[in-house]
């Protein structure tokens, strides 16, 4: 059995700007506080939601580095370390397990993609140059690969690869890694409307964009499953689902950083290729937060 990295609510946590597209170190930090405060079980920085895809490798380790002092130990920081070039992974991967990070994030490689057996080789270097807990990444709708549920089971038999972030969607997929791995990989719910579903597979949390907002409920919904109370985990699963659509009706991490905007933090915009979200999109994700009560009047 390998112990979890994490259990419950994970938040993938946005990375705020200043005008000039720099990153606003003050207002992440009080970001970490306000999270940390409000229950999340772990942070999850320069994921896609933390927009890394358009950060250098000294900006992604410098929010590497200011989230893990910060945390001081709290929660779990895992730092998102995903490339679609194995050497260049590698060395993000050792670089941000010195920054202290307690595990590393890692996506399968997009674009370029790979086989099923590249998968294997990819993950296992990556792995070993970091010398710290991987969590496995699957959300082929961004990456146009899938890691096939053969292929986690091989990798889950190396000691360092802890765990799976499963953004595939598909259920089925899900309850093959569970039946293959058991214990051996730690499956992560990688969608907000799939949280009770994947605990019920044997998951052990989820990695969340709604825990931006409502750190409270996501945390709440896992805790609710863990305490054998699942008829208020469903409740609780469905109360998230008006905000979770609310905050997927553009491309993330687009709705929820207008949405921290409209909550009074200092988000700042998404980075090009990123724009503002439409007009009628910024009032749907401002209905679902006066709806859930986020906003305060």
């Amino acid at each position: 059995m390998k112990k979890p990295v994490f259990t419950g609510a994970g938040v993938a946590i946005i990375t705020p700007m200043y005008e000039d597209g720099s990153i606003n170190f003050d207002e992440l930090g009080r970001i970490i506080e306000d999270q940390i405060a409000r229950h999340t079980d772990a942070i999850i920085i320069c994921g896609t939601t933390g927009e890394c895809s358009t950060m250098t490798d000294e900006e992604q380790l410098a929010a590497i580095k200011f989230t893990v002092d910060t945390v001081n130990h709290r929660v779990p920081v895992i730092a998102g370390a995903g490339s679609n070039d194995t050497d260049h992974g590698c060395a993000l991967a050792a670089k941000s397990a010195a920054c202290g990070a307690d595990a590393l994030l890692m996506v399968t490689p997009y674009y370029n993609k790979t086989s099923q057996a590249g998968l294997v080789a990819h993950f296992t270097a990556m792995a070993e140059a970091g010398g710290i807990p991987v969590i496995l990444y699957n959300v082929p709708s961004r990456t146009g690969l899938n890691i096939a549920p053969e292929t986690a089971l091989e990798l889950s038999k190396h000691p360092l690869i802890n765990g799976i972030k499963e953004a595939s969607g598909n259920i089925s997929q899900v309850a093959r890694v569970a039946a293959l791995c058991g214990d051996a990989l730690n499956i992560y719910s990688g969608n907000d409307d799939q949280v009770v579903p994947l605990l019920a597979l044997g998951g052990k949390g989820v990695i969340s964009v709604v825990s931006n907002v409502a750190p409270e409920l996501v945390h709440n919904c896992c805790q609710a499953f863990f305490d054998k109370d699942t008829a208020k985990a469903c409740a609780l699963q469905l109360e998230m689902l008006p905000l979770e659509e609310a905050l997927f009706c553009e491309v993330n991490p687009i709705p929820v950083k207008y949405a921290m905007n409209v909550l009074g933090w200092n988000a700042g915009e998404c980075r090009l290729p990123l724009v503002e979200p439409s007009d009628a999109h910024k009032a749907k994700i401002e209905q679902a937060l006066q709806a859930a009560g986020l906003i305060k009047e």
